[in-house]
């Protein structure tokens, strides 16, 4: 089936704490994505190690072939005694979804799963195991592309208890709300960040429980291209060219303007640059055929390294991140694609100097284009992407 994986989560942490009692672990194996939600008992601290404990624990296991009955027995002989219900406390929930469209879902005391497909809702069965005393929900069943698989932690359905709802936001509408949401070109990101906000919103910006929104999408493989930088040695600028267009499903973005230029040259496309500055500190995009999307280098670069450290952060995610992603500038836009759009990144960097990025006087803290390069690289794989470099 050869399927891949979008993969994002949004965390709110309690009101007044510092640390989210929610822990959640994305994992890759050659032939699987695994998902861990798990939710401390409490709050704070004690809720953090618990569900830190937990998540890398069934993490390791999982990764090791380990049994769900075995994962369980080693979580209940690890896990902290609390002082004052005499229990060893954290609920998670695992999915894991295979590259051949096979796909395995363990819940333990999380509200479950929202399954979506086609825009619409999809019924988990029962199928209940007890282990080490405790009742178990396990599901195999197969995905397909478009799919949309939440977890959530307790706080979800806690969300206005007492306050604007009398019983909290029941799972049935937070399923409902997440299939009015839901679109099959929706980022699992915005999905889970429209969930959350939701819950913010009815707890009115004060958490009365952690709460933590995980989202997988089901999607095609979306590989994207990125060159910047002339080649060291000219001769190469023919290469690099064929090498950065060799995939005709890959997405092409380049990013500076002698790269445009060479890029320009070898193919025999007109370059046109627009006039449009609309933001005063990013350099207007330029038009190529062929080419998705046409940049200026360093400044921009830097300013998509910036969105993406934010992105990875997790808690800076928000309604304002969505509109700065959204707005018609050259780095929000390869941001954007980056985030959204986008699978695994082919860089191709030219190690030409450029004489003006040694000047100590430009306002940003880079070295030479290599080292920008690297920072963009280390944060692409933060946010679960997988990138590979050719250097020229």
């Amino acid at each position: 089936m050869g399927i891949t994986v979008d993969v994002a989560y949004k965390s709110l942490n309690k009101f007044t704490e510092i640390l989210c009692g929610d822990k959640v672990e994305i994992l890759h194996t050659e032939d699987s994505h695994i998902m861990i939600l798990a939710d401390g008992m409490g709050s704070g601290v004690k809720a953090n190690i618990l569900s830190t404990l937990t998540s890398k624990i069934l993490g390791t296991m999982f990764l090791n072939g380990a049994t769900l009955e075995e994962c369980v027995d080693t979580i209940s002989e690890t896990l902290p005694i609390c002082q004052v219900r005499q229990v060893a406390y954290s609920t998670f929930s695992i999915l894991q979804v295979f590259h051949n469209g096979d796909a395995y879902l363990v819940e333990y005391d999380n509200p479950g799963c929202i399954f979506i497909r086609d825009g619409k809702l999809m019924e988990i069965p029962q199928n209940i195991r007890e282990i080490q005393g405790k009742s178990i929900n396990e599901y195999r069943f197969k995905v397909q592309k478009g799919d949309a698989l939440i977890l959530m932690s307790d706080g979800t359905i806690h969300a206005g208890v007492g306050d604007l709802l009398n019983f909290g936001w029941l799972w049935k509408d937070i399923a409902d709300y997440a299939v009015r949401q839901y679109q099959v070109t929706i980022s699992a990101m915005r999905l889970a960040a429209a969930i959350s906000r939701a819950c913010d919103e009815l707890y009115q910006f004060r958490p009365g429980d952690d709460t933590t929104v995980a989202c997988m999408r089901i999607i095609d493989s979306k590989p994207v291209h990125l060159m910047t930088g002339p080649a060291k040695n000219p001769d190469d600028d023919g290469r690099m060219v064929r090498d950065f267009m060799s995939d005709p499903s890959a997405k092409t973005i380049v990013c500076g303007g002698t790269s445009a230029t060479i890029v320009s040259r070898v193919l025999g496309k007109r370059l046109d640059v627009s006039l449009d500055y609309v933001d005063p500190e990013i350099p207007p995009i330029a038009f190529m055929e062929g080419v998705d999307l046409v940049t200026e280098g360093v400044l921009t670069l830097n300013r998509v390294v910036q969105l993406l450290r934010r992105y990875a952060k997790n808690e800076t995610v928000s309604e304002e991140f969505f509109e700065e992603l959204d707005k018609n500038n050259g780095a929000s836009m390869v941001a954007k694609i980056l985030i959204e759009d986008c699978t695994e990144v082919h860089l191709y960097v030219g190690r030409a100097i450029n004489s003006a990025y040694q000047n100590p006087s430009l306002p940003f803290d880079l070295g030479i284009r290599q080292n920008l390069v690297e920072q963009l690289k280390h944060v692409i794989e933060d946010i679960g992407k997988k990138v590979s470099v050719t250097y020229y």
